[in-house]
């Protein structure tokens, strides 16, 4: 047997030569179509025409599951089975339509949605982020990051708080990226410079934080789902891709403060609009009262988590086992619901925000009522995971692909910078990063583990790809809301506009995160706490 192992990478002049002329293609790549603005917006304009005419992506999903049942058919029928390359266990397709599998998608639907493993995870998170939204906890904090910092530092700071800001799902887009304009223009700047500069932390940041936020657990749970159609015992924590995250934050953060003040901030050059400047307010003494109260309660939390993780005997360690499998890290969205409620309802009631206990109920109550869309979608996105699971078509097609793939032997970095570019260009079509990892998860997963990658690194090289083309993707769910965010100081900003101002951010991103995932899979450092680079049982080991 070749051996095929996923990195093999040895420090030398072929290698460095390898990342070099790989990343230098990239950057002369997107170059060249930053020179073409013109034919590059036909483009997307084109593009979007067709992802208003996709239908909507629940339906895809059902589409896609009936498409899986069919397949389920067409490979029984003609025999498309694969060797297991480590058990040597021939594994034969699975006909969904005969009567048994007719009787067993009767019998498990209602299994396949309740048991579906983000669908309880965002749930939980979205009900203690509700209450701190509610509260006014979250805005504050942004509120207070952006107008106490230097303003020498004001443009690091606007893009590291919308970076940190996803936490909070979408008030970035709603709160910090109109509040960036007001501050840059308070400050006789281009309010355009500072809204582009926290729009590039809020969505091109999207897969960088100091802290795990929804999108976190969502996407985990969907990596663990496909996960185990190789291996039905692998479990992908919400902290899988922690470590990468952490460093990312400043690394983008300073990126994106790079190209704003070289490249954004030049090119758009004095603000002549009519625009006045508005006072921007600092916390009223409730707020900062408010602020106290919940950081008292923030610490007392953390102090109490420190006690019982930190002894070996601690109450949140299981005897005879590392901190990795304690509470704390298997648990933690039970930890980011009850630091998010404790500190949201002491803020709310110290600064005067909540009443009652009705108040606290309506703030959790108004972050469901923002998934109402999410779980019709995922019900249908079940269905279609578990047929393909059942199929057995995901490890068919994973084994058949990561022969192939060694067969042609196109090597780590080329394979990982070409999911990230798949990830970014689907990214131009379908906007949600959930339901496009939910389609790609199930088949690029286990196509991955069969080469020795593990989940967690699969899905940080698709969270890099969906990131950097989020502030180019008309797709994107906020884009029409940010172009009349830029039409307050700019009548004439269109599509065109936006795109043309945010291309140099994704260039940029795109080479930053690259060239840090290459640096990273070169030393094979963990992704996460427990997150392993590489999947033992694949046909690269």
């Amino acid at each position: 047997m070749i051996s095929v192992s996923p990195l093999h990478l040895k420090p030398g002049p072929h290698f460095l030569r390898s990342i070099s002329k790989t990343i230098f293609a990239a950057y002369l790549y997107f170059f060249l179509m930053s020179k073409k603005i013109s034919f590059f917006g036909r483009f997307l304009n084109y593009t979007e025409k067709v992802g208003n005419a996709l239908p909507h992506p629940a339906t895809l999903f059902a589409l896609f599951a009936l498409l899986a049942l069919l397949l389920s058919g067409i490979a029984y029928y003609f025999g498309w089975d694969a060797t297991h390359p480590t058990t040597g266990q021939v594994i034969d397709p699975v006909n969904l339509l005969s009567k048994e599998g007719l009787h067993r998608i009767m019998l498990e639907m209602v299994h396949n949605f309740t048991s579906f493993a983000p669908l309880g995870i965002v749930i939980v998170a979205m009900l203690g982020i509700g209450i701190a939204e509610s509260s006014g906890l979250i805005g504050a904090i942004i509120r207070l990051l952006v107008i106490s910092s230097p303003k020498k530092m004001m443009t690091f700071v606007i893009v590291l708080a919308g970076i940190i800001s996803n936490t909070a799902s979408d008030l970035g887009y709603v709160l910090l990226i109109p509040l960036a304009g007001t501050i840059f223009l308070s400050l006789g700047r281009n309010p355009l410079v500072g809204m582009a500069a926290a729009f590039a932390g809020v969505s091109g940041g999207f897969s960088a934080n100091l802290i795990l936020g929804t999108i976190d657990p969502l996407l985990a749970g969907l990596s663990e789902e496909a996960a185990q159609i190789i291996d039905p015992a692998y479990e992908v924590n919400p902290t899988a891709n922690y470590y990468f995250m952490v460093v990312s934050t400043f690394l983008i953060a300073a990126a994106g403060t790079f190209v704003t003040e070289k490249i954004v901030a030049p090119r758009l050059g004095e603000y002549t609009g009519s625009e006045m400047p508005e006072e921007i307010k600092g916390l009223d003494k409730d707020e900062k009262k408010g602020l106290r109260w919940a950081t008292l309660v923030t610490v007392i939390l953390t102090a109490l988590v420190l006690w019982g993780t930190i002894p070996e005997d601690g109450f949140l360690r299981i005897a005879g086992e590392s901190v990795l499998k304690s509470p704390v890290i298997k648990g933690v969205i039970a930890l980011l619901f009850i630091f998010s409620a404790a500190a949201g309802i002491t803020y709310g009631f110290a600064s005067g925000k909540f009443k009652n206990d009705n108040d606290v109920v309506l703030g959790m109550s108004a972050s469901i009522k923002t998934l109402a869309v999410y779980i019709v979608l995922v019900f249908f996105a079940a269905q279609f995971v578990a047929y393909f699971k059942w199929s057995h078509l995901g490890e068919i097609m994973a084994i058949r692909g990561a022969i192939l793939l060694k067969s042609i032997n196109i090597g780590t970095i080329p394979l990982l910078l070409l999911f990230i570019i798949l990830a970014g260009s689907i990214n131009m079509a379908m906007g949600s990063a959930s339901a496009k990892w939910a389609i790609m998860a199930p088949v690029f997963i286990p196509l991955f583990m069969e080469l020795g990658y593990s989940p967690e690194l699969s899905q940080v090289v698709y969270r890099i790809g969906d990131s950097v083309t989020n502030l180019i993707s008309p797709m994107m769910s906020f884009f029409a809301l940010i172009i009349a965010f830029f039409q307050r100081y700019d009548k004439n900003a269109s599509i065109g506009t936006i795109i043309s101002t945010m291309l140099p951010y994704t260039v940029v991103f795109f080479i930053i995160w690259s060239a840090l995932l290459i640096v990273w899979v070169y030393f094979g450092w963990p992704l996460g706490p427990g997150a392993p680079m590489y999947y033992e049982g694949g046909l690269g080991h």
